[in-house]
């Protein structure tokens, strides 16, 4: 009996500490899951040719010497963070998220552990992370910082596909490391840089290359606890193998909503990074009905943009931002107030709801045809406006059976042309009370009246 009592008691207290981590970590994400849109940053040398980020040289179309070679010309001379945040929270951003270090081991900032940086080895001659961070302080936007758990440059890190120059081991002090294995140095060095990226105070971190490597050889255990440590609220994504916080799908839309929370991070070309060849550029309309698909799943939309190596930002992109930022300030209620909408079936298009469940905003990606169709809504409706028109729309129930608490169908008039979106009409569904929805499957109507 003792030993039962005993084993309960192990049992209750293993429960209680696993709710105190899950606790912490819905306090940890709540700036993020209320956070709607974040700027993908992707800027380096490989702007300067015009070339794919790092697997450029992966994919052996292009030396490793050629590549670096790229720095003589990453001149950061337009460089202005602050006129990027000014943008940034003109779009409507609440988190920036930039590549202090991609694949080839270029650092942003002024880094003891590597000569390879923007410092030290590019033409800019400067530090751009810094002045980049105050620039986010000051709007009070969250802050990301993108870091390659990879670094092909460096000498101790395998595997490689190409041949990397006879002296990249200039760029990587390891005085006094001659007692580790080449790998237990490159762990070290991965430590060491993101102990320097901690004294930013960074609000998340968006780790990429996880994939390389397995866990216990990243230490990704011990990565994890580190940044912890030195900030209790950071949050990490879900490239950190099994020790991520959210889930980060690229590209492609998920058909099926990631569980937990989650942001989408897409290009607006086909490019992350600065790519003049690449003119396919998404349409604007493409942008704003994807982020409206995001956000009514539940999760960020975290759109990139690729400066150019002179920190300048391609006209191309500045118009999608500010095209989305208008978007956004137009249904704004819609955006920041809600939360993921209703399931599947009631309407045919995305839709939110208000974190108090008495609003519900209907997304229309085109115009509707004779009426608007709204199901299961068993909640008496108060009205129906166009957010940013402000017109009424009329609506009536049609069908059901009501004694019966089947609510039936709420059509809905359709709104006139001047009130429709170019982009994506939202309709705000004002209830009288606390959203109930109707999910039966259509039994009998055993009474009629």
């Amino acid at each position: 009996m003792v030993k039962k009592i005993f084993l309960t008691l192990c049992l209750l207290a293993t429960i209680n500490i696993h709710a105190q981590i899950n606790k912490q970590k819905d306090n940890r994400l709540e700036w993020f899951e209320k956070a709607k849109l974040g700027i993908f940053i992707h800027w380096g040398y490989y702007g300067v040719n015009g070339i794919t980020e790092s697997w450029s040289m992966y994919h052996k179309r292009i030396s490793h010497a050629d590549y670096l070679a790229q720095g003589k010309e990453f001149t950061a001379s337009n460089y202005n963070p602050d006129a990027w945040l000014d943008l940034f929270e003109k779009v409507g951003a609440k988190y920036v998220v930039l590549t202090t270090k991609h694949h080839d081991g270029v650092a942003l900032w002024d880094t003891k552990y590597s000569t390879l940086s923007t410092v030290k080895h590019a033409a800019a001659k400067k530090d751009l992370l810094t002045p980049f961070v105050k620039a986010v302080r000051k709007k009070n936007m969250k802050l990301g910082l993108y870091y390659s758990l990879c670094d092909w440059s460096h000498p101790d890190y395998k595997p490689v596909t190409f041949e990397r120059i006879k002296t990249t081991n200039k760029f990587y002090p390891q005085k006094g490391q001659q007692k580790l294995s080449p790998w237990e140095r490159f762990v070290k060095f991965n430590f060491d840089q993101l102990e320097e990226l901690n004294a930013y105070k960074p609000d998340l971190y968006w780790f990429d290359g996880d994939w390389e490597h397995k866990a216990e050889e990243w230490k990704s255990a011990e990565i994890k606890q580190s940044l912890l440590k030195s900030n209790p609220q950071v949050i990490v994504n879900s490239r950190l193998n099994e020790y991520g916080d959210y889930k980060t799908p690229e590209q492609g839309v998920p058909i099926v909503r990631p569980e937990g929370a989650w942001e989408f991070c897409m290009t607006m070309n086909d490019n992350w990074g600065y790519f003049p060849s690449d003119t396919n550029y998404k349409p604007i309309s493409q942008i704003v009905r994807t982020f409206v698909e995001v956000i009514s799943t539940g999760g960020n939309l975290l759109l990139n943009i690729g400066p150019k190596p002179d920190g300048s930002i391609a006209p191309e992109q500045v118009e999608r931002l500010e095209a989305l930022g208008k978007w956004i300030q137009k249904h704004k209620t819609a955006v920041y107030d809600s939360e993921a909408g209703l399931p599947y079936g009631h309407f045919f298009g995305p839709t939110m709801l208000s974190h108090d469940h008495k609003k519900i905003y209907l997304c229309l990606f085109d115009a509707p045809k004779n009426y608007i169709q709204l199901k299961g809504i068993q909640t008496k409706v108060k009205s129906i406006k166009v957010l940013g028109s402000g017109e009424n729309l009329s609506f009536e129930r049609n069908g059901g059976a009501a004694w019966n608490n089947i609510p039936g169908i709420l059509r809905i008039s359709v709104p006139s042309e001047n009130s429709l979106d170019p982009y994506v009409t939202v309709l705000e569904v004002e209830l009288e009370d606390k959203l109930v929805l109707y999910r039966g499957h259509g039994n009998a109507v055993e009474l009629n009246m």
